[in-house]
């Protein structure tokens, strides 16, 4: 066995690997993977790697990441994290993926990072293991990770018999985002949600967003909430609809969502993520998915029910 180091020009390999094992649950596109996988800044290039069997065939490979950016944003400069850790079936119990791993937890620690997070990477594709694989939650048990609760992903259907109702809110403006909002809505972001979403955001408009993915709350001309909504149509494939290939239909993706601390309190929460849905289905969209919760409750109010269950996963590492 040979380990090199991941090689774009492989990326159909990769890909055939990851349904050949995992395309019943979550189906992989070359497009999401580039995406996510290669185009990623924070890709850890020395704990990224290909194992090679005698054939020269891929066998497994592991994409492990850590913040790299110049963007003045909060993510975790002390993270690493492990985006996929794959070995083909027919290749497993003889220790690749254990090689695969020591190799990539040596090179993080070496790099300064303290904690290793499996999945929740920038341009992750989970927030933690999919529960249903309960073999490799426990390998990761024997390797010294540490199981921290759950995150769920939620999913509701909607049909013609109802008609998409946009809420009404006193002395509350509810639109979706105008690229000449862009400054406005970011100075928002970094304001009351610096890090992730802030994050997500700039990357965004980066790529071409022109604000069709934003539903925002205004009051008296100032922004005080916002959801993002998701479609085939945004400018990059957004986490809430990566499994869309499962569906024979579009698949529309609700989150994040954040109202203004000094406006919690007063129900807009709830108003915005009803207003993301009017506005997806004014796009006939009947399928919507929302990634990476813990709010089944809240999100219950509006007969979302849990569709994928994850297990999140952490390794403190270093001294």
């Amino acid at each position: 066995m040979q380990i090199v180091p991941i090689d774009i020009h492989r990326v159909g390999e990769l890909v055939k690997i990851w349904n050949e094992e995992l395309a019943e649950q979550f189906p992989m596109r070359e497009t999401l993977f580039i995406q996510n996988s290669f185009q990623d800044e924070n890709v850890f290039l020395p704990g990224s790697l290909m194992a090679l069997n005698a054939q020269g065939e891929v066998v497994g490979f592991i994409i492990s990441k850590r913040w790299q950016e110049a963007l003045a944003v909060n993510i975790g400069a002390h993270f690493g994290w492990i985006q996929v850790l794959l070995v083909r079936s027919d290749s497993r119990n003889q220790g690749i993926g254990s090689i695969l791993l020591k190799n990539v937890e040596s090179a993080l620690e070496e790099s300064g990072v303290t904690e290793i997070l499996i999945g929740r990477d920038p341009w992750h594709y989970f927030p933690g293991i999919p529960a249903e694989y309960e073999e490799c939650a426990k390998w990761f048990d024997h390797k010294g990770y540490e199981n921290i609760g759950n995150d769920y992903d939620l999913i509701a259907s909607y049909d013609e018999s109802s008609a998409p109702i946009k809420p009404e809110i006193d002395s509350v403006e509810v639109v979706l985002l105008t690229i000449d909002e862009k400054d406005a809505f970011l100075q928002f972001l970094h304001r009351v949600f610096p890090g992730r979403w802030e994050y997500e955001a700039i990357h965004y408009f980066e790529k071409g967003g022109t604000g069709r993915e934003f539903v925002i709350l205004k009051k008296a001309g100032e922004i005080i909430g916002f959801c993002r909504i998701n479609d085939d149509k945004s400018p990059m494939i957004a986490q809430n609809v990566y499994w869309a290939p499962l569906f024979g239909e579009t698949l529309g993706g609700i989150g994040p969502l954040g109202i203004d601390q000094k406006e919690r309190g007063n129900g807009y929460g709830l108003a915005v993520v009803q207003a993301g849905i009017y506005f997806l289905r004014e796009r006939n969209i009947k399928r919507i998915a929302i990634d990476w919760t813990g709010l089944i409750d809240f999100y219950g109010k509006m007969n979302y029910k849990v569709w994928k269950d994850y297990l999140k996963y952490r390794k403190k590492i270093g001294s």
